[in-house]
Formats: structure tokens, sequence, C-alpha cells
């Protein structure tokens, strides 16, 4: 049956394959195909831009759409404060909270970092951001009832 709270999830949902799925691509296709066919000061500028646009979609579309329709949902399916340490649910929730935050915190220190010409430590951090992603998808399917 149609409800508003089904367009409220449909926009979580796509917010979150848009956000962890760019992660991914950019990780798995473009990164490795940039790699073999740009020279190095293309290839370079390419990811600035590149990062420079994601980073804005992520900041300015997809986190304000994730962080309202997460308050949203959790508001609607009768989540409160205490429930979150108490339960299954609650737990998984929180910790997908929790997860989603460092998620966010990791993105920002990535794309900073990687203004850095050759810095190793953004792409640990990217690395890691992505797995953190994709635990908080993970921990989103444990959620759907």
């Amino acid at each position: 049956m149609f409800s508003i709270w089904l367009l409220v999830r449909f926009a979580h949902v796509l917010a979150a394959v848009l956000w962890v799925g760019g992660q991914l691509f950019l990780s798995l296709v473009v990164r490795p195909a940039a790699g073999t066919t740009l020279d190095d000061s293309t290839r370079s500028a390419f990811f600035i831009k590149v990062g420079r646009i994601f980073g804005r979609l992520s900041s300015f579309v997809l986190f304000p759409i994730l962080l309202g329709t997460g308050i949203g949902l959790i508001y609607h399916r009768g989540v409160d404060i205490g429930a979150l340490a108490v339960g299954s649910y609650g737990q998984i929730l929180t910790v997908k909270i929790v997860l989603a935050f460092v998620s966010f915190g990791l993105a920002a220190v990535h794309g900073v970092m990687s203004g850095r010409a050759g810095s190793g430590v953004a792409r640990i951090l990217g690395i890691t951001g992505g797995v953190v992603s994709a635990t908080v998808v993970l921990l989103a399917t444990a959620l759907v009832p």
C-alpha cells in the first residue's frame, strides 16, 4: 500500500545506493581504468575533479537526505533513544548509525587527504571508508522486517 513513508524509505535507500554504490564504482571500476589509460598528471587532475563532484553531491544532497529520512524512519518506526540499546533491532540500528557517521567522517578526511599528492593515507582512508559503508548496508538489510 502506498504511503508517504514508502517515499521516505525509497529516498533513504536511493541516497544510500548512490553513496555506497558511488564509492564502490569509483574504487572498483573508475580507478583501475584511469590507472591504465591516463598519464600521471591527467589521472591526478581527473580524480581531483571527480572527487570534488562526488564530494559536493554527497555533502549537499546525499548526506542531508540520509540524515533526514533516517530520522524520519526512526520516528515512524517508534524507536526512541532508550530503545537503541535494547533488543537486537535497537542494537543493530545503533551500530548502523554510528558506522554511518564514521563513514561520513572517513569520507571527509579522505577528501582532504586526497588533495595531497601521493598520500598513501588517503588510499587507506578510502578503502576503510568503503568497507565501513558496505557494513552499514549489511546492517541495514538486517533491520528490514
